[in-house]
């Protein structure tokens, strides 16, 4: 995935109707729901903290994504829970968490870190043969000595993890990965109607470009 992204960014985009001949339903991207345009456009971004892709995603690609962006899309994340357990579930919880703080970026790093080593935003492949880091990530104590490190106390990360707005949350992202079909991460979802094709993106002017068609003129 992402293979031809290495490709030049040019960042001149075409005004977002002529995208409309440029990308082919089915084929760059699928309409997954009939729900109706939301009056705020968005983009949601699935992905796994586990997610080498995702790393690679959050720490080299996704910056410039969201800098594309037009104005009035909204960009939002969201964890998937393809562990089924209870720490797959302390770990979504984190993401619940760090919304609600400052920092939010750098926590996601940090997190991405802790499980998958640092260096993993230089491309290595979690499930390589050889490889040899282990998370250091294996209870909600873990987890909260890694937000320690940015001031969060672990009553102030208990509060927001164990609130019933966290609760509602991930109960959402559940049942909304199973409504759109998220069967792989990265995985972008516009106006939770339509999914995009990644491995049918060759750079990302392509993604942005993308986004801002289905987003605004779809």
């Amino acid at each position: 995935m992402f293979k031809y992204l290495a490709l030049a960014v040019t960042f001149a985009f075409a005004p977002i109707s002529s995208f409309a001949a440029q990308f082919v339903e089915g084929q760059h991207y699928t309409q997954i729901s009939n729900n109706m345009v939301p009056s705020e456009p968005k983009v949601t971004e699935f992905f796994s903290f586990y997610c080498h892709n995702c790393f690679n995603m959050e720490s080299q690609y996704l910056p410039e994504i969201k800098k594309g962006l037009d104005k009035r899309v909204a960009f939002d994340s969201k964890h998937v829970d393809f562990m089924n357990s209870d720490l797959g579930t302390e770990v979504m919880r984190s993401l619940a968490v760090i919304h609600e703080l400052d920092n939010k970026e750098a926590l996601k790093m940090a997190m991405f870190g802790a499980i998958q080593g640092k260096d993993n935003n230089a491309g290595h492949d979690h499930s390589a043969a050889g490889h040899e880091h282990k998370s250091l990530i294996n209870s909600r104590d873990d987890i909260k000595k890694v937000f320690a490190e940015f001031g969060v106390d672990a009553k102030q990360y208990d509060d927001v993890a164990d609130s019933a707005a966290t609760d509602k949350k991930l109960s959402l992202w559940r049942q909304q990965q199973v409504m759109y079909a998220v069967q792989s991460v990265p995985a972008f979802i516009v106006n939770d109607k339509y999914a995009i094709n990644l491995n049918e993106m060759r750079t990302l002017d392509d993604i942005i470009g993308l986004i801002n068609y289905l987003a605004l003129e779809k």
